[in-house]
């Protein structure tokens, strides 16, 4: 039986919002059944807010009981056994609430397995301009010796000129074919199948 509890955000691409989930079936399995994984993400506009919430879905359909909390709201990680850690990139950083959180639990976060990701290029994939969005953010060097992630992953973001400024607005008219949804849900639920395949196979 799925038990869900609802805390705001977005759930684009989902079929529907997922803040809590727990599960109580006899009929699963026992590595699965327990094992408490935390997914935050630092997002912008809402659009990493949205990947939060599909990595947290897939997690969930494999029995994992999944927190999604945004950075601020995170109080603790000694109650999770594993950790998803993602925020929206910013002119080559990621946002100031995910750096936070892992600079505050890094001795705890390098006790338990955490995957990290990083939402933000947009355009032709193939442009030098998606290519150069699509580097490493600036400090990920560090975040990853700070939180000894598993893995770090960088997935295509989604651009609404509703949510900026008139500056950037008038900028799209420099920087043609920049705005869209370029996010691959297939892509972001096979990386989240990855990682709940990980976490079942083996204890957390």
């Amino acid at each position: 039986m799925l038990c869900a509890k609802h805390s705001g955000g977005h759930a684009s691409g989902a079929d529907e919002e997922v803040a809590i989930m727990t599960f109580a079936d006899e009929a699963e399995p026992d590595r699965a059944r327990g094992v408490r994984v935390l997914v935050s993400a630092a997002s912008m506009h809402g659009s990493t807010s949205d990947i939060a919430q599909v990595i947290a879905q897939v997690l969930s359909e494999q029995s994992l009981t999944v927190t999604v909390l945004e950075p601020e709201e995170v109080q603790s990680i000694e109650e999770y056994d594993a950790a998803i850690i993602g925020s929206a990139v910013y002119m080559g950083h990621w946002l100031d609430p995910a750096k936070d959180l892992v600079n505050r639990y890094h001795d705890q976060l390098s006790t338990r397995p955490v995957w990290l990701f990083s939402s933000g290029p947009v355009g032709n994939p193939v442009s030098k301009m998606a290519q150069g969005m699509a580097k490493d953010p600036v400090e990920m060097a560090g975040l990853r010796i700070a939180s000894h992630a598993r893995d770090h992953r960088i997935f295509a973001g989604k651009l609404d000129r509703r949510g900026l400024s008139h500056a950037q607005r008038a900028s799209l008219l420099i920087f043609h074919g920049l705005e869209g949804d370029f996010r691959d849900w297939a892509e972001i639920r096979q990386w989240a199948s990855g990682i709940a395949e990980q976490l079942t196979r083996t204890p957390a």
